[in-house]
């Protein structure tokens, strides 16, 4: 019965990714699995394993794979025989057993178990180990993709992976901190001055660049993640950003001012060199590698507002993208795809709005994505299937995750400080 349910399931999202390319998705109510998470009685660390119980539910409902029940079953441990005939069970199609059953000060260890309600029997299970408790958040991610790729459902890997962001402490400081998609795990690895931008050097998210305003000019750091060893690579008068890097890490796509205007530059990591890509006398910032970094994505003011332009690396010609929208910033992009965020108004007397809408180089179609608050700095997962942006509302501050292929999205607050600028 649940792999009925897993297989059509499947079949619905394979037509939805299929609508994908006409950039116009509706989540359709398929018959996805009820499944909920249940903690045993005798695990030793109660606290911890409940916190990995709430943020495990978080994941499968962020996946759009699952149907979350809350339940009050209890069992004893996590090798009791199930009672199938409990009415709690009844609808339900899959059940996660957690237990951690041990406890030491160099390793915790915790043990689950997937049962298939209906076939009446555990047809997974696995045993996870973290040497610190703070991290249990990426336990929580690996338990729900261990899951999700046990009933063979599309990926959700990028949810293990790091997001790195700049938050401001108070005028003129900064700090920059790396933490997973929920905000529940933060590792602060740069502090003091103003650090701002972020952006991760590589797939492997071993190292990132930072634009630091700490000497006469603003210079471009890079720095291993690990080591905390960091070393300058440009700086600039006026600014310098790294906005994106080459699939291969080889290069990156820099915004500097040198003479006062800010230009688009590449910078080749191995051999030290920069080519300037435009060369407008007004502004081009934020530019993004697009179609198998063959082309860059920016903004610029060539319409005396900001606008999504592109150009073919080599080539001359410049190409206008978006023709939605006065005041059209933060660009980024996926294979042929762009999120961008546009400036808006609510009325002729209300407080401007920035929504973000999603586009493709290969078609003339458009999708808003986001109807309220200040909504900036879109990226886009390594699949491409989910962004990442900062939501401002109410005077808060909150990272917005949307599944584009579900028609969902998900906001998780900052508890202090505000978001300047994201990446994962």
């Amino acid at each position: 019965m649940i792999y009925k349910k897993i297989i059509l399931f499947l079949l619905v999202l394979s037509n939805l990714l299929a609508v994908d390319a006409e950039l116009d998705i509706i989540r359709k109510q398929s018959t996805i699995p009820n499944i909920a998470v249940i903690v045993t009685s005798s695990t030793i660390n109660s606290t911890l394993a409940n916190n990995i119980k709430v943020l495990l539910e978080k994941d499968l409902e962020v996946s759009g794979h699952f149907n979350v029940q809350l339940t009050t079953l209890k069992i004893n441990n996590i090798f009791e025989n199930i009672n199938f005939s409990n009415k709690k069970l009844q609808k339900l199609d899959l059940l996660i057993n957690i237990e951690i059953n041990k406890n030491s000060k160099r390793n915790i260890e915790v043990v689950m178990n997937l049962v298939d309600l209906n076939k009446k029997e555990t047809i997974f299970g696995k045993t996870y180990s973290i040497t610190n408790s703070n991290r249990y958040p990426f336990l929580s991610h690996k338990i729900a993709i261990a899951v999700n790729d046990n009933l063979n459902a599309p990926s959700i890997e990028w949810m293990d992976r790091f997001v790195i962001f700049a938050r401001y402490t108070k005028a003129k400081k900064s700090e920059i901190v790396v933490a997973d998609y929920t905000l529940t795990y933060q590792k602060t690895v740069v502090k003091g001055g103003l650090n701002i931008f972020p952006k991760w050097a590589n797939k492997d998210q071993d190292s990132f660049y930072y634009t630091s305003y700490g000497d006469l000019y603003p210079a471009l750091i890079h720095q291993d993640l690990y080591t905390s060893k960091s070393k300058k690579i440009l700086d600039s008068d006026g600014m310098i950003v790294c906005s994106d890097v080459s699939d291969d890490g080889s290069k990156i796509i820099v915004t500097m001012a040198p003479e006062g205007q800010p230009d688009i530059y590449i910078y080749d990591v191995n051999s030290k060199i920069k080519t300037r890509l435009t060369t407008y006398s007004g502004i081009d910032v934020g530019g993004n590698f697009v179609e198998n970094d063959t082309k860059v994505v920016f903004v610029s003011d060539r319409l005396n507002k900001p606008n999504i332009f592109a150009k073919k690396i080599g080539e001359t010609g410049v190409e206008r993208l978006v023709y939605h929208g006065k005041n059209n910033s933060q660009a980024s992009t996926f294979n042929d795809y762009i999120v961008y965020s546009s400036r808006e108004r609510v009325n002729e007397f209300g407080r401007n709005m920035f929504n973000l809408y999603l586009i493709s180089t290969q078609s003339e179609s458009i999708r808003r994505l986001t109807t309220q608050g200040v909504n900036q700095f879109p990226k886009f997962s390594q699949d491409g299937e989910s962004i990442l942006f900062i939501k401002n509302y109410n005077d808060k501050s909150y990272l917005g995750i949307i599944r584009l292929n579900y028609n969902k999205s998900f906001l998780f607050s900052l508890k202090s400080g505000k978001l300047q600028s994201i990446d994962w």
